[in-house]
C-alpha cells in the first residue's frame, strides 16, 4: 500500500517521541531519535486479538481499521477468489446486524466504510464521529464472530454474482485490463499464489460452494489472525472497556499456517503478445523482484522515482518530453508481503512503434546501470518520499491503517513510520545502482497489447509468444469496493 502524496507540512509536530510505557501494554517508540513516531499503545486479548490505540484529539473523528492477515496468497489453485469474495460477504449482515444497519451508523452519521482485499491482507474499516465508536465496534465484532449465521445460500450466491460482474467490468471489458494477470502468471510458478489474481477466475468462483467458503472464514477470520487499529478522538479507558465487551467473546481461531514461497527467478526473457479491444498498443516491462521482507525494496522504489516520477525523471523527460515517442510512461516497484516485481508501462506516440520504445527503454536504463543517477535525482526522490510518509499522518484512517499493516507484517505498527522512513533515507545513488544492475536484466516479461488483428504492432513480433488461452482474473481486488 502506497501513502498518497499530499501533505500538511504542520504535521511534522507528530514527530513528538512516545508516552511512557503503561502496565500490560506496550508503547511505540522509534529506534532512533530521526525517525518519525506515531505515539501508539499495543495489547492482546485473550483470543489473541492485537489491539492498537492511538489518540489524536485534533477532530472529533475516530477510524476503526480491523485487518486480517489473509488474502489471495492463502489460496489454493483451483480455489481462487474466497478472500475477495468474503470481502463482499462481510458486507451483508450479520448475526445481530441485519443488512443496511452498518451503512446507517456510518454513512448515516457523516462518516464512511468500506474494505479492500490484497494478496496478503483483507481490511474493513470506518471513519464516524467520536460518539459513534461504540457502534462501530459491536459492528465489526459481530461479523468477527457471527457472519455465518446470517449467510444462506442465496445471499453467497448474489454476492457471487456481483464480483463476477465486478470482473466483468474492471477486467474483461476494461481497455488493458487483462495485462497483470498476463504479467503474473508468466512471472511465477502456477504453484506460487502470487501468479493468481486477487479477484479470482470465474470457473472457480463458480464451483465454490457457500460450505467451502465458510470454511475459508472459520479458519482466517478469527481474532488471532487479526488487529484491530482504533486513531483518533477516543478516551482509552472507556474504549478498552467497548474492546473487551464486543471482541472478548469472540472464540480463538485454529493455528494459521501460511505458505511458503520460494524466491522468484527467471532465467531469460519472456515475450508475449495479446489483442485486446483497444485503439492504441501498449508496452509492459516486468521484472521479478522481492517482497516486503528485503531491504533492497527501498532501493528499487528510489529507482522507480529516478525513472518516472515527474517530468525531468529519467525515462520520462526523455521519451515523452524531448523525443516526443511516449504519449505516457510510469514506473513502480510492487512489493508484497513475500514477493514483487518492478514493471515499466509505456503507451506511444504515433507514429512510432513499441520496439522503438523497448529499445530507447533498454538504452535509457542500461546508462543508468553503467553510471548510476546522480546526487541531485536521489535528494529529489527523497524529498518525495518525505513528503509521502508525512502524508500517512494526515487522517486518523491512513494512521490506522499503517499501524495495522506493520503489525501484521512485522510485529511492528510503527513500521511505516519508523523504519521504512529512515531506511529511505538512507539509500545512496550506490544502493540504486545495484538493485538496477541486480534485478533488471535479462530474465522479465515483455508484454505487448495490441489492437485485435494488429500483432505487427507488437514489440518484436516475429519472436513473441501469443496469448490465446482463457484468462482467470485480476488483481481488481485492490480497488475499493462493497
Amino acid at each position: 500500500m502506497k501513502p498518497s502524496t499530499h501533505l500538511r507540512l504542520t504535521l511534522l509536530a507528530l514527530l513528538a517521541g512516545a508516552a511512557p510505557v503503561a502496565a500490560g501494554a506496550q508503547r511505540g517508540e522509534s529506534p532512533s531519535s530521526g525517525a518519525i513516531r506515531i505515539p501508539f499503545e499495543r495489547y492482546t486479548l485473550s483470543n489473541g486479538l492485537t489491539v492498537i490505540l492511538a489518540q489524536d484529539h485534533s477532530t472529533p473523528t475516530v477510524a476503526v481499521e480491523v485487518l486480517y492477515h489473509v488474502g489471495s496468497k492463502n489460496e489454493q489453485a483451483g480455489r481462487t477468489g474466497f478472500a475477495h469474495l468474503f470481502e463482499h460477504v462481510m458486507f451483508t449482515g450479520s448475526g445481530h446486524v441485519p443488512y443496511g444497519l452498518h451503512d446507517k451508523f456510518t454513512e448515516g452519521v457523516g462518516g464512511n466504510n468500506n474494505g479492500n482485499t490484497t494478496n496478503d491482507f483483507t481490511q474493513y474499516y470506518e471513519t464516524i464521529p467520536s460518539n459513534y465508536l461504540e457502534h462501530a465496534l459491536w459492528l465489526e465484532s459481530d461479523r468477527m464472530g457471527w457472519l455465518l449465521d446470517a449467510l444462506d445460500t442465496a445471499k453467497y450466491n448474489a454476492q457471487r454474482d456481483i464480483v463476477k460482474n465486478e470482473r466483468r467490468q474492471g477486467v474483461d471489458n476494461q481497455p488493458y485490463g487483462r495485462s497483470d494477470e498476463i504479467i503474473k502468471a508468466a512471472e511465477f510458478p502456477h504453484t506460487n499464489p502470487y501468479s493468481w489474481p486477487v479477484i479470482g477466475s470465474m470457473a472457480d468462483l463458480s464451483a465454490a460452494s457457500v460450505e467451502d467458503v465458510k470454511a475459508f472464514f472459520r479458519l482466517y477470520y478469527a481474532p488471532n489472525n487479526s488487529v484491530l487499529a482504533i486513531t483518533g478522538d477516543f478516551d482509552p479507558a472507556q474504549t478498552k472497556a467497548w474492546i473487551t465487551k464486543y471482541f472478548g467473546g469472540v472464540p480463538r481461531g485454529k493455528p494459521i499456517v501460511r505458505p511458503t514461497i520460494a524466491a522468484t527467478h527467471m532465467p531469460a526473457e519472456k515475450r508475449l503478445v495479446y489483442e485486446d479491444r483497444v485503439q492504441v498498443a501498449r508496452l509492459y516491462l516486468a521484472w521479478p523482484t522481492i517482497g516486503e521482507e528485503n531491504n533492497d525494496q527501498y532501493a528499487l522504489d528510489v529507482l522507480s522515482d529516478v525513472l518516472t516520477r515527474s517530468r525531468i525523471s529519467r525515462l520520462t523527460k526523455a521519451l515523452v518530453y524531448d523525443k516526443q515517442s511516449a504519449a505516457s510512461l510510469f514506473s513502480f516497484q510492487d512489493s508484497n508481503e513475500n514477493a514483487g516485481d518492478f514493471e515499466v508501462v509505456i503507451t506511444p506516440r504515433a507514429p512510432h512503434t513499441l520496439t522503438e520504445l523497448e529499445a530507447d527503454v533498454d538504452s535509457l536504463l542500461a546508462k543508468l546501470k553503467r553510471d548510476g543517477p546522480t546526487d541531485d535525482e536521489i535528494r529529489r526522490s527523497k524529498a518525495t518520499l518525505q513528503l509521502q510518509f508525512l502524508a500517512g499522518l494526515e487522517s486518523n484512517l491512513g494512521k490506522a491503517q499503517r499501524l495495522a499493516i506493520g503489525q501484521a507484517f512485522h510485529d511492528d505498527p510503527n513500521r511505516a513510520f519508523a523504519v521504512d522512513y529512515q531506511k529511505y533515507q538512507s539509500v545512496t545513488a550506490a544502493d540504486v545502482k545495484r538493485v538496477a544492475n541486480k534485478y533488471l536484466g535479462a530474465g522479465r516479461v515483455v508484454l505487448s497489447i495490441v489492437p485485435m488483428g494488429k500483432r505487427d504492432q507488437a514489440s518484436k513480433p516475429e519472436a513473441s509468444t501469443i496469448v490465446t488461452q482463457a484468462l482467470t482474473g485480476s488483481k481488481a481486488g485492490h480497488a475499493e469496493d462493497k
